[in-house]
This record gives C-alpha cells, sequence and structure tokens, in this order.
C-alpha cells in the first residue's frame, strides 16, 4: 500500500511563489491581446452637481452606450455628479502615454451645487437602514438596559470614533476587456469572480454565460475587490466601442473615490458593572455614513451581541447618505472599528473598577452566545488571554491587551475533481487568491482527502470557467472552498477514477445549530517620546483559537498581516476630509500614511490547538480578519498606560499626546 505524508498543518511554501519572484505571474494589467488600446478614465472635481457638457473624450454621459445596471455601476449614465473623483468621461488611445495625455486635455463644465460631507451625529439625514451588512439586525434589545445602567454601582459611558480609512492593496483595480461577438472575456482583480461575471453580464445584457472573467493571481483586496468596479465596466465599455481590446487601470489618487473605504464611525459605550465587575448593562451605539448612491451599512456594533456576558443589552445603528464615495468592506468590517471602541470601553471599566482587564474579561466570559443563545461550537477566549499572558510577560508596564473575535462562516461552493492518466490529479474551483496562498492550501486539503502526496495535485483557481465558488472574503474562502474540495476528493477517492463535481450547498443550508466564532487575544507594548509625541510600538502578540491551522506558514503571515495592518489603523490610517473641495486632503500614498518597516518592530502570531469539525471538515476557521480585530484597541490601552492619556479618536497621532 503506497503510504503518504498528512499535508495539512504543513508549513510548505506557497506554490505559485516561485512564479511570482521571476515575474512569471501574470496579474490583470499584465495580459496581452492583439491591437490593445489603452483607457484612462477623468474624474469629476465637484462633489454635488450636474455635468453640463464634455469636450474631448471618447465616453461621456451624452454618448455611452445604455447599461442595464445600478447605483455604482451605473457609469456615465446620467449627468448627476454625487461625489469628487466621481467618472465623468473616458479617452481611449493607441498608448498609454497618449491616453493620458488626451485625459488631461478634456474639458468638462459643471454646474456645481452645495455639497455636505461631514459626519456627524445630529445630522438631520441620520435614520435606522432596515438591515446592517451583511444581512444582520440593525438594533438589539435584552433585558431592560436603561434601568440596568441607570442601577449599576459602577459605570462608563464614553465616546470613541474612527478615522475613514481606504483600501490600499499593492495591486490597483484593473483589467483588460476583449469582446469575441458577444462574448466578452475580462482579465479582472477581483476577490469574487462569479459575482464579478453576473454583475458585468447585468450590466451589458447578457448571460453569465457569455462572461468569463480570468483572475488567476490577485495583489490584494482587503474587501476593496469583491464587487466589480469601474474597471471592469468601463473597459468592457470602451472596448466594444472601439472594437478592440481595451486595458484600464486606476491610478493611485483614483482609488480613493472608485476603490471603497471603511466608513467614518462616531460610537457611544456604554457598560454598567457590580463592584466585583459582573457586567449587568451593555450598550453600544453607533453613528456612520454611507453615498447618495448605494446604502452600505457596516455592522459595528456586531461583537458587543456575543462577546461578553451580560443580562441587559442594547445595540444601535444609525447611518446618513453624504456626497461621498460609497464605503464597502475593508478587512474586518464592523469588528474592527467596532471593538476598538469595546475593548477601550472595558478597558476604562477595568481602571474605574481596580480589577485587571484581562481577569475582568475573564469573569464575564459566556457559557453560551448571548445573542442567539446556542451553545459555542469552540470557544477558547480565556485560554487564549491566560496563553498570551503568560508568553508577553503581562503585568505592570506600557502594556495593552484586547479580545478579537470574528464569526467563523462558510457559504456553498463547488469544486471538480479529475484523475489524470499520469497518475495525477486536477482540481479546479472558482476561487481567487489575493494573496493569501489559497492555492497552497488547497492542494494541501486536496491531497489529504485523495490520499496522496502534495506533488500529485494541481489545483486551478481564479477562472468563471472553473465551477462557482464563494469569494474570497468574510474570512470564509477556505473553509468554503476547501469543504467543496473535500467533498470531490472524497468522492473521486471512492469512485476510484473519472472526475466528480461536487456541491456543499445544501451541507450547509442544514448546518444552522451552534454558534461558531474564531477568537484571539491581543498584546502590545509601546514606547512613547515624551518630547515628540511619537508612539512605536516595540511588541505586538497574537494569540488565536482558529480551528486546524492548514499551512502554520501561511497561516502566521495572514495573522501578522492582519496585525499589522490594526498598528496601521491604531497609529497612522486616516483620510482626512475638507468640508470645502467635498475630498480627501491626502488622497495618495503620500499623504495617507500606512505602517512600514520601521513601525513595526517585534511582532509574533501564535494558536492554540484547536480542531472545529462543525466549523469545516477540515476542522479550520477563517484567519483573514480575526488579526486585525482588537489590534488598534491593544495599542491604544497601552498608550493609556504608558502615559496617563486616554485617547478615544483614532488614529493616535502626536498631537492628541501632547495636548
Amino acid at each position: 500500500m503506497t503510504t503518504y505524508q498528512r499535508a495539512t498543518g504543513a508549513a510548505i511554501d506557497r506554490i505559485e511563489g516561485r512564479a511570482k519572484v521571476h515575474g512569471e505571474a501574470k496579474y490583470a494589467y499584465e495580459y496581452e491581446a492583439r491591437d490593445v488600446a489603452y483607457a484612462v478614465l477623468v474624474t469629476s472635481t465637484i462633489a454635488r452637481g450636474k455635468v453640463v457638457s464634455v469636450e474631448g473624450a471618447t465616453l461621456w454621459h451624452g454618448n455611452a452606450p445604455r447599461l442595464h445596471s445600478e447605483g455604482e455601476l451605473a457609469l456615465l449614465q446620467s449627468d448627476e455628479v454625487v461625489y469628487r473623483g466621481q467618472v465623468v468621461a473616458v479617452v481611449v488611445a493607441d498608448s498609454l502615454e497618449q491616453a493620458r495625455e488626451a485625459a488631461g486635455a478634456v474639458q468638462v463644465q459643471y454646474a456645481p451645487q452645495p455639497h455636505d460631507v461631514v459626519l456627524r451625529i445630529d445630522h438631520p439625514g441620520m435614520y435606522k437602514p432596515d438591515r446592517v451588512n451583511p444581512n444582520y439586525e440593525t438594533d438589539t434589545d435584552d433585558g431592560d438596559f436603561d434601568a440596568a445602567f441607570a442601577a449599576a454601582p459602577v459605570r462608563v459611558d464614553r465616546t470613541y470614533t474612527t478615522a475613514t480609512t481606504h483600501n490600499n492593496p499593492m495591486e490597483p483595480h484593473a483589467a483588460l476587456a476583449v469582446w469575441e461577438d458577444d462574448r466578452l472575456t475580462l482579465y479582472e482583480t477581483t476577490q469574487a469572480p462569479a459575482r464579478v461575471r453576473d454583475s458585468v453580464a447585468q450590466a451589458f445584457g447578457l448571460q453569465p454565460g457569455e462572461v468569463r472573467i480570468v483572475s488567476p493571481h490577485v495583489g490584494g483586496g482587503f474587501g476593496s475587490k469583491l464587487l466589480a468596479r469601474a474597471p471592469a465596466i468601463l473597459s468592457a465599455m470602451a472596448a466594444r466601442v472601439a472594437g478592440r481590446p481595451v486595458k484600464l487601470a486606476l491610478t493611485r489618487r483614483q482609488m480613493f473615490a472608485l476603490a471603497g473605504y471603511r466608513t467614518p464611525t462616531i460610537q457611544r459605550l456604554r457598560l454598567g458593572a457590580e463592584r466585583d465587575g459582573t457586567l449587568t448593562a451593555i450598550g453600544h451605539e453607533v453613528w456612520e455614513q454611507s453615498s447618495r448612491l448605494v446604502e452600505f451599512a457596516e455592522q459595528t456594533a456586531i461583537a458587543t451581541r456575543m462577546l461578553y456576558a451580560g443580562a441587559n443589552r442594547r445595540t444601535r445603528h444609525r447611518l446618513t447618505r453624504l456626497d461621498v464615495p460609497s464605503p464597502t468592506w475593508m478587512r474586518a468590517p464592523g469588528e474592527a472599528p467596532g471593538m476598538f471602541a469595546l475593548e477601550c470601553a472595558v478597558d476604562e471599566l477595568a481602571l474605574e473598577l481596580g480589577i485587571d482587564p484581562i481577569e475582568l474579561r475573564v469573569r464575564n466570559e459566556p457559557e453560551i452566545d448571548p445573542e442567539t443563545g446556542r451553545p459555542f461550537s469552540t470557544r477558547n477566549l480565556v485560554a487564549c488571554l491566560r496563553e498570551g499572558a503568560e508568553r508577553f510577560g503581562w503585568g505592570e508596564g506600557p502594556y495593552g491587551v484586547a479580545a478579537s473575535t470574528y464569526p467563523a462562516r462558510r457559504r456553498p461552493s463547488q469544486a471538480l475533481a479529475r484523475a489524470l492518466d499520469d497518475g495525477t490529479f486536477l482540481v479546479e474551483i472558482g476561487a481567487a487568491d489575493i494573496g493569501t496562498g489559497a492555492r497552497t492550501a488547497l492542494t494541501q486539503i486536496a491531497a489529504d482527502a485523495l490520499g496522496v502526496a502534495v506533488e500529485q495535485v494541481r489545483v486551478e483557481v481564479g477562472d468563471t470557467a472553473f465551477p462557482d465558488a464563494q469569494a474570497a472574503g468574510g474570512s470564509m474562502g477556505t473553509t468554503s472552498w476547501g469543504s467543496a474540495v473535500v467533498k470531490a476528493c472524497r468522492a473521486l477517492r471512492e469512485q476510484g477514477g473519472g472526475e466528480v463535481r461536487a456541491d456543499t450547498t445544501e451541507d450547509i443550508e442544514r448546518d444552522a445549530r451552534l454558534a461558531k466564532h474564531a477568537f484571539g487575544a491581543q498584546f502590545a507594548e509601546v514606547d512613547v517620546d515624551l518630547e515628540t509625541g511619537e508612539v512605536r510600538v516595540m511588541r505586538l502578540l497574537g494569540v488565536f483559537a482558529v480551528g486546524r491551522v492548514i499551512n502554520a506558514k501561511l497561516a502566521r503571515s495572514q495573522l501578522i498581516g492582519g496585525m499589522t495592518m490594526g498598528l496601521s489603523m491604531a497609529l497612522h490610517e486616516e483620510s482626512v476630509m475638507d468640508p470645502h473641495f467635498g475630498d480627501y486632503a491626502n488622497g495618495d500614498l503620500a499623504g495617507y500614511h500606512i505602517a512600514v518597516n520601521a513601525d513595526v518592530h517585534e511582532i509574533e502570531a501564535v494558536w492554540l490547538d484547536e480542531d472545529d469539525r462543525h466549523a469545516s471538515p477540515m476542522g479550520a476557521k477563517g484567519i483573514g480578519e480575526v488579526g486585525i480585530v482588537g489590534t488598534a484597541a491593544a495599542i491604544a490601552n497601552a498608550v493609556h498606560r504608558a502615559t496617563g492619556i486616554r485617547v478615544r479618536d483614532l488614529p493616535v497621532t502626536p498631537d492628541k499626546l501632547l495636548r
């Protein structure tokens, strides 16, 4: 009998690593086509008003083909301008240089109108959305929060804010559109090939089978590439009009208006407790923004509903529509900004009570999910806190701690497994590898399900010619795709050859009995310059309970990547709105600061030995987002311990410490 070494859990290198290092891995804009042309966008210089006339453009609302789409994808369909940076025209030329030059010469006349771009609690347009992303109740009430809070011996009532932050993946949004009669192939940078295919097909009045999305390599996304964006629609529109393939990529400045961002938030946290630290009242109210085009209500208070025990609870979300671009998903939407406020408030409560902040969290550990009443599939938050405290050397000093959590979701996906004549196996799935190592993880999963060595398996992703799969978002890529791959490969093994197409829709629909979440504990040590107010994070440690880890090397990369992004959120990232012009004053990578090598000192991520077969057949939970959650709060809490100054408005910049 042939024996093999178990693949899952091993820290094997990325399968596509060599191709990327050698420049052989092609990204959307790098694909070639015969007689290709280049498109460049012209964007609005007003925040609200009308386009009166356009001179010198290839496409504008006066001559653009009619689309069958709404909202963000109704591009060049009317004269209305609803945010600064909106696409108002497209220029197509034989070379990129010619297109850029021509775009700079386009003349656009506007009829400006007054704009409104500032988020505030008392905005007259504030309203209660029907649901919050992706489909949660907007408000929740359990018990009598008002009475419990009023009666609590110890109370914390604080307001926190988080800044607008922008998605800036390494690869900007780009596409190459190629028409063959009425069939369209898009070489596209996307986290969601099937979703983009369907959106583009709808826009052009096509059937989904008449559109193919090719996206084998994606240079990051952070949520911004979960939807079809302007390059996909406008490259296809320009290619159809020009009668030749067209390439289109956003500039870095255009990314700030056309690629999505995390909404700014204003959050009020109210915590009431007994003197022994038992929480009796938990209240979390949120105010945030969306655009005139679409409603996107981020689920900012969602983690507060389930993280700690407490009989009397209230959460609220309120939204206003402003003359701004549309916010969208950005790594751990809801949890990342919401848990900054919650975990800082818990730290403030611990200080009021004179209880160690780790001990306060442990004392309020729920036995079941407070929100749903369901048992947890696994919940090892306390173990993460205890393990982290020991590893970090928790005690007196400029240290901060915070909890992390993120839902352990999976969604229906399909996969095809085929036995080849040479004794190897091919797995095809329309997944997206956005730099996480999805190919590698799925190869390991497939090898174990087939009972063969990793070298005998080839996994192909990133093409809608393959079976449809869940998007790479919500920390459910590996669990969703892996479930389909396991099902297909196990069936192929039992069948003894040929090919098998598997669909997990029925399997996942039957699974709704338990509360499934990943957990973690974040620890930070900071150094604050007393003269300049500059903060350096000297140590970051994350301890996580994320089910069974498929690949230790990839998992560590994802977790420390999330923690680094959380550090950046805590100390650097802030898109500053200029109310007069209605645009971000620092809308480029020169003015928009992100963490760089000098900002990241000692950082480590470890995980507990956990195996959650309720979360997925592999025992794995998602890890892409739990790493960022809690990091900003841990750093802000450490800054308070170091300086005695409580900064409740992210980012923690020197001016806020020198006041």
